[in-house]
């Protein structure tokens, strides 16, 4: 009795895991974005797999007071120069390699900068650290998103 209770314990466990590995083994999804300087919400980006690359764009902006509901990027160089914030790629070319998504480019729509990147899960897929950095990883920052499972995009940009 105690083999079978036992195993019917360990096969749950193995149940529940297989139900939520996609979520914990994937990037793919809703990421609120957190402001390095205060802590607090800045966007939400919706990233995607596309070809076997992540991919991310901006679908909702939280503004402090006096910012746009959906402001331009008058920082950003290059064919981002000008463009809405919501519905920008903020994230691209990044492919599994382990436990870790690397070789993309990450973009700052707050100085218009882009940046060699890698990320990595943590916390059971519920978080997401993003790396940025120019020519080597020590001369980056981090940033740690949070995966929004319950976020519905709404098609007003």
């Amino acid at each position: 009795m105690k083999i079978l209770r036992t195993t019917l314990y360990a096969l749950t466990l193995l149940c529940g895991a297989a139900l939520t590995a996609g979520e914990e083994n994937s990037p793919v999804g809703y990421w609120m974005t957190i402001d390095d300087n205060d802590g607090k919400p800045r966007g939400i980006v919706k990233i995607e797999e596309v070809n076997g690359e992540l991919v991310g764009h901006i679908v909702k902006v939280f503004p402090r007071p006096g910012e746009e509901e959906n402001p331009l990027c008058v920082k950003c160089k290059g064919e981002m120069a000008g463009k809405r914030a919501i519905g920008m790629r903020v994230l691209w070319g990044m492919k599994r390699d382990g436990d870790e998504w690397n070789g993309g480019g990450v973009m700052d729509p707050d100085n218009g900068e882009t940046y060699k990147g890698y990320l990595k899960l943590h916390a059971f897929g519920r978080k997401l650290k993003l790396r940025g950095y120019v020519g080597i990883s020590l001369f980056g920052r981090s940033q740690e998103w949070v995966r929004q499972p319950n976020f519905k995009e709404t098609t007003t940009k």
